[in-house]
């Protein structure tokens, strides 16, 4: 070991890592891969709605990895993770790096109307403000939010684990497949998808009117006919668009669908809207925890894949100082 690691290792400590109540089972997996046991504190709600977070123990001088996935109730757990992070900065922990596999607000991401916000910016500068020395997060809406940052972090993809569950599990019993772009603003992540599924590539373009949920899916670029499909997101919110795309590749001749995305949102009815869908399997991750009963309802048609590997192991070489990036043989 040399002198300066030494030193690295005396200034940042040792690994602690916090749960938040929006991420617990992906944090006890995160835990369970680094070999170590998640740090105890206390997340209180007083009946005004105020949160209060106290450590259990001292994270005086620890490198602390908080992890909080900001899904639904996007708002408790948002303050929860500033909480948490404002908590640990006054405890004096050398550094706190907020782990947050899904970061909420990603798709209000610029003015693209007169007199509105740029939210994801904002969460960003709360993250910071709190006392964020470093951020983690996995597959933004938009990739300008690493921009909002004035912090270093780790932005990563799970799109290999989608990939090759795919390979493994059903590539060689596809029929001349495709892979489907749920939109033009995602074609450039669709291509890697179709580069590691070793397919061809069809796009849907789409308009989003007004501020509502709801686009409407317009046109099929690409042949899709007589093929299997495989349709790729980011996330999947109220399925709507989702549902639009499957419908679409359906009228255009194809034959079994797939759907693969990142984040499992899954608002209001979406999980029944997927369920009622003419689709093979849905291969999505554990970035946002689905619900027991969507579970049920979608159960013999989903799988859930845990990024807690990944995440471990960034985590891992975030605190040794080793590169990322050879991960993925950047």
């Amino acid at each position: 070991m040399t002198r300066q690691h030494k030193f690295e290792q005396r200034v940042y400590g040792d690994i602690k890592l916090f749960a938040g109540t929006g991420a617990p089972d992906l944090a006890d997996k995160i835990a369970r891969y680094i070999g170590l046991e998640l740090s105890a504190h206390d997340v209180i709600e007083f009946p005004n709605e105020n949160l209060f977070v106290k450590l259990q123990g001292s994270a005086r001088g620890q490198d602390v990895y908080v992890v909080q996935s900001t899904a639904s109730p996007v708002h408790r757990n948002l303050m929860e993770l500033l909480i948490t992070i404002q908590t640990l900065r006054l405890d004096s922990a050398a550094r706190i790096t907020a782990v947050v596999p899904y970061l909420c607000y990603g798709r209000s991401d610029k003015k693209d109307q007169p007199r509105v916000p740029i939210t994801a910016r904002l969460v960003a500068d709360m993250i910071e403000a709190a006392g964020a020395d470093r951020y983690m997060t996995l597959d933004p809406h938009a990739g300008q939010v690493q921009g909002f940052f004035s912090i270093p972090g780790d932005v990563l993809t799970a799109s290999s684990l989608l990939t090759d569950h795919v390979n493994a599990e059903y590539r060689p019993q596809l029929h001349d497949p495709v892979v489907v772009a749920v939109d033009l603003g995602f074609a450039k992540k669709g291509r890697n998808y179709a580069a590691d599924l070793n397919t061809t590539i069809a796009f849907i373009e789409k308009r989003r009117t007004g501020n509502t949920p709801n686009a409407e899916a317009l046109t099929l670029i690409g042949d899709v006919n007589d093929r299997d499909v495989i349709i790729v997101d980011d996330e999947v919110d109220t399925g709507g668009s989702i549902a639009q795309a499957v419908q679409l590749v359906k009228k255009n001749g194809a034959r079994e669908v797939y759907l693969c995305f990142i984040h499992a949102i899954l608002s209001s009815d979406a999980a029944s809207r997927l369920a009622a869908l003419p689709v093979r399997q849905i291969i999505t991750t554990d970035t946002v925890k689905i619900s027991a009963e969507k579970m049920q309802i979608l159960e013999g048609k989903i799988t859930v894949l845990s990024v807690s590997k990944l995440l471990g192991e960034v985590i891992i070489r975030a605190h040794e100082g080793r590169s990322v990036g050879e991960m993925f043989n950047e």
